[in-house]
């Protein structure tokens, strides 16, 4: 009912958080590090957990909306990548997913795979998230539309 008069921030943020959603029932299910995760999310970007609790009940399919600069498109892969790994491993299935969306946000298919890769090696050797973005700056660049 309030579609209508939510901002435009607020509309990105809770797209990003049916991304999320998604990707953590990709594998049948949503573990509880998955839900508390998305929790977590949700809370930072504003969005009550019973809103959250209402995605993860009726996301099903996911429209991509993409970000408008390259610290966003990183804060997405990033998030998507902390997700597979919430429930303490990382399957093809979403590696898959990770590499096919961020193809999808711009980053060139040829190097989606490897970015994909390269941020959730860096997040399991214990990196912050500033030396992950770091060590990534050379993948920021994106395929003309």
């Amino acid at each position: 009912m309030f579609g209508l008069f939510e901002s435009e921030k607020s509309k990105k943020r809770k797209s990003h958080l049916r991304n999320l959603v998604a990707l953590a029932k990709l594998d049948g299910v949503v573990s509880r590090e998955e839900y508390n995760f998305l929790l977590k999310i949700g809370e930072r970007s504003g969005v009550k957990a019973g809103e959250v609790k209402d995605m993860i009940s009726r996301t099903a399919t996911v429209k991509v909306t993409k970000p408008s600069n390259n610290l966003d498109r990183f804060e997405i892969i990033y998030d998507l990548i902390a997700m597979s790994l919430a429930d303490g491993h990382m399957d093809e299935d979403e590696i898959d997913y990770c590499v096919d969306f961020a193809a999808r946000l711009g980053f060139r298919p040829a190097i989606s795979g490897v970015l994909v890769r390269k941020v959730a090696t860096d997040m399991l050797n214990g990196l912050d998230k500033p030396m992950i973005l770091e060590n990534i700056a050379t993948f920021l660049t994106f395929k003309k539309k």
